[in-house]
């Protein structure tokens, strides 16, 4: 039976560049002898280092903590020796560094001891916190930690899991499924399980029919009811807010998240390294990198978290006119040069070498001719040319009432834009100095407060003081009126009151005996 599917607006339908990659098995990408983790792998609050320079770690071992709730730990890809805990560059538009931890490998790869989790003897808060120990995240890009996701008591109506991967040259989660298709149902059931849901929906495009017969064949073999949901092809279809929209027809707002609807999503390769989790005691040490785009040989390899991104291309062979590189797909990922030291993280599932000929010079921007050809394409129903008017004349608040925050940055309307008009980077700049204006605000609000209490506790202590020093000033009145009241009799030959009373205080002489 066909699930009836809802049509969000806008999208558009590029270039794919996925067969080239997605024709060779997944290969195993070689141990590098250096290791760069940075501490800040998933969103909330960066772990805290748990080793310090010199120590020996072996594979899987904790090397960060997660600090609160909402974060995740860190683990060493391999065995070796904790070489530095510094600064190092990141994947970052910035090129700022970040703290990281280096590990030089000892060659031996030796694992700590791994056990599988008997998780249905636990309670479901010592599996969410064996989830955030095991540094599970969301791997489709997000890097939300996945305890905190199962942390909800709003019952889970609908649960998906996510192998739309709409975006092009991307395809390491289709050869995901194709490969390791057992896994992933055994971690989508995982899921199921611990959510509760009524129903479980597997949304993949289909441009990827050996992943749907894959995970179809593997459903059936495990003897599941999950249903295989076959989207069509449309960027961005596997964004959270259109999947959902597309598969349930509920609208999340950017204040609301879909759990507050009852519906709760997971990538395909976050169910599989909770699978791996679970059943082989393994953290999140590995990942599947798509390297394609200027490259002789593209294809996926299974690289360890931490081994340079230049590196990883070097791998595939790339060709001598190749100018950089893009970390992520190409609508939504991050130019960065060549020589880049950046190195892989939980997010990163795409390496896209850059060369004239694949990503020609854009042109230069030109006025915007008011064509509303964004705002057709605009799977938000936004109209990004106000947007874009309002942020370049620095009127923030004005692009905020026309719901710049509803922007998911898909970059649909700066790709059909005939202005060349970079679009997104005007939205990207808005929010922030938006942020910025709300964090000097609550800055604000706070020192008012401070000040106005600091105001307060100074009239209060006052106020404390003069009502201390007035009943002083009674007390000592009172006991000036009392001495007064003692010293007058006396000066008037009168027995003072409490001489009276001490004369009748003493005992009276007894009487003489009888005779």
């Amino acid at each position: 039976m066909l699930r009836p599917l809802f049509s969000f607006p806008g999208g558009i339908k590029p270039d794919s560049h996925k067969d080239d990659s997605s024709r060779t098995p997944i290969a195993p990408a070689p141990l590098p002898e250096r290791l760069t983790l940075p501490l800040r792998q998933s969103a909330g609050v960066m772990p805290l280092p748990t080793v310090r320079v010199g120590d020996r770690v072996k594979k899987g071992q904790v090397i960060a903590s997660a600090d609160k709730w909402v974060s995740a730990s860190l683990h060493a890809p391999t065995s070796g020796k904790v070489a530095d805990i510094g600064k190092y560059p990141m994947a970052h538009p910035s090129g700022l560094p970040a703290l990281a931890i280096v590990i030089e490998s000892d060659g031996l790869d030796e694992w700590r001891e791994r056990q599988p989790l008997d998780w249905q003897r636990l309670a479901p808060q010592a599996v969410r916190q064996y989830l955030q120990q095991s540094g599970v995240v969301g791997l489709g890009g997000a890097l939300f930690p996945s305890h905190v996701k199962l942390d909800t008591e709003t019952r889970i109506e609908e649960l998906i899991i996510n192998g739309a991967e709409c975006e092009p040259y991307i395809t390491c989660d289709d050869r995901l499924m194709r490969e390791r298709a057992a896994e992933i149902v055994s971690g989508v059931a995982l899921l199921r399980d611990f959510t509760g849901a009524r129903q479980t929906l597997i949304a993949i495009e289909n441009n990827k029919p050996e992943a749907i017969r894959a995970m179809r064949g593997a459903i059936s073999e495990h003897g599941e009811n999950f249903a295989v949901v076959t989207l069509p092809t449309r960027y961005p279809a596997g964004s959270l807010r259109q999947l959902v929209y597309t598969l349930t027809g509920k609208r999340a707002p950017s204040n609301v998240l879909p759990t507050a609807m009852g519906v709760q999503c997971f990538n395909v390769a976050t169910a599989h390294s909770i699978w791996r989790a679970i059943v082989l005691g393994e953290p999140v040490v590995r990942r599947v990198v798509t390297v394609s785009g200027n490259v002789r040989a593209p294809g996926n390899w299974d690289a360890p978290i931490g081994m340079s991104m230049t590196a990883l291309l070097e791998l595939s062979g790339t060709f001598p006119d190749t100018d950089g590189l893009i970390a992520g797909g190409p609508m939504m990922g991050l130019p960065l040069p060549l020589a880049t030291g950046a190195p892989l993280t939980k997010d990163s599932n795409c390496l896209i070498a850059r060369s004239p000929r694949l990503f020609p010079p854009r042109p230069p921007e030109s006025p915007c001719i008011r064509c509303t050809a964004c705002a057709q394409v605009c799977p938000q129903g936004l109209q990004p040319f106000e947007l874009y008017w309002w942020s370049r004349a620095r009127n923030f608040e004005k692009a905020a009432d026309y719901a710049l925050a509803e922007c998911i940055e898909c970059g649909c309307c700066a790709y059909v834009c005939p202005a060349s008009i970079p679009l997104v980077h005007y939205f990207r700049f808005a929010k922030g100095e938006l942020a910025a204006a709300a964090r000097e605000q609550k800055m604000a609000d706070s020192a008012r407060f401070r000040f106005e209490f600091r105001q307060f506790r100074i009239e209060r202590e006052k106020a404390e003081k003069a009502e201390k020093l007035a009943r002083a000033a009674a007390a000592q009145a009172a006991k000036q009126k009392s001495a007064a009241a003692v010293e007058a009799p006396a000066a008037s030959g009168e027995p003072a009151p409490m001489a009276s009373l001490k004369s009748h205080d003493q005992p009276c002489a007894p009487n003489p005996e009888p005779r």
